[in-house]
């Protein structure tokens, strides 16, 4: 069932999602190579409990940490450990907090140092198919429509989609209806209405869309070993349109990018 908020409710859940997107700020400012994911989760974790919120993944299905932090070839839940970042890798950080009830649920995929070019080219078109499939999040839109935006931006690059991992409705529980998976056709699926929100979260490989899974039970990578990129953005359907309740500035004041990305998608 898709659980509509009201505007009261909204603005709950867009602290919830400035307090994630404050941390992974804090995470940007401390990635290099050398530094262990284990000492960014902890990090995270108390920035978190410090703004009154709780880290939204701990103890969520049992995962044992605050980040989910996943390297290279691996796509999505990855746990952290001391394991040091090396130069050229890129590290895709989940975040999520917990706060007034409300949930927020935010990534992004970092460079470590100096990475090779076709990967710099997969973390931009990634990145570029979020805003892709923002711009169909609207009233009167459909789920089909968010996928195939993504589908087709990121395929036409020669990109692999992954099938078995989605975004989704967001709420008093982090994972709500409607699923919205990064493929589709267009005029498929249950139709966006006023109120919703959800975390649209494309995660595009270099190449293949097929995917293994760890021993330990967590941690997604792809089949062929080639990396994988992975942004996610909270969203709710504002006047009928999609509004951004995260961002990505508190990352980009830290790695001095200036942006302006998010401009369509503010009140």
């Amino acid at each position: 069932m898709i659980i509509i908020k009201t505007p009261e409710e909204i603005e709950l859940m867009r602290d919830s999602a400035l307090i994630v997107s404050r941390t992974l700020g804090i995470v940007a400012s401390e990635i290099k190579p050398g530094i262990t994911t284990l000492f960014l989760d902890k990090l995270a974790e108390e920035f978190i409990r410090d703004q009154g919120a709780e880290p939204g993944f701990l103890g969520l299905y049992d995962f044992p940490n605050t980040l989910c932090m996943s390297p290279n070839a691996q796509i999505v839940h990855g746990i952290p450990n001391d394991t040091p970042l090396n130069e050229g890798d890129i590290i895709s950080v989940d975040c999520g907090a917990l706060k007034n009830g409300f949930y927020g649920d935010h990534a992004y995929t970092f460079e470590v140092g100096e990475v090779a070019q076709e990967t710099k080219n997969l973390l931009q078109i990634t990145k570029e198919s979020l805003y892709v499939g923002i711009r169909e999040f609207r009233a009167g839109n459909r789920v089909g429509d968010v996928g195939s935006a993504i589908q087709n931006y990121t395929e036409k690059h020669g990109y692999g989609v992954v099938r078995e991992l989605v975004g989704h409705g967001l709420g008093k529980v982090m994972h709500e209806d409607p699923e919205l998976p990064n493929y589709g056709r267009r005029g498929r699926g249950k139709k966006f209405k006023e109120g919703m929100v959800v975390a649209i979260e494309p995660m595009i490989n270099m190449g293949t869309q097929r995917i293994n899974q760890l021993k330990d039970g967590w941690t997604i990578l792809t089949a062929d070993g080639k990396p994988s990129a992975h942004f996610e953005h909270d969203v709710a359907i504002v006047n009928g349109k999609p509004e951004l309740l995260s961002t990505f500035k508190y990352i980009y004041d830290a790695l001095g990018i200036v942006s302006d990305e998010e401009d369509e998608f503010r009140s």
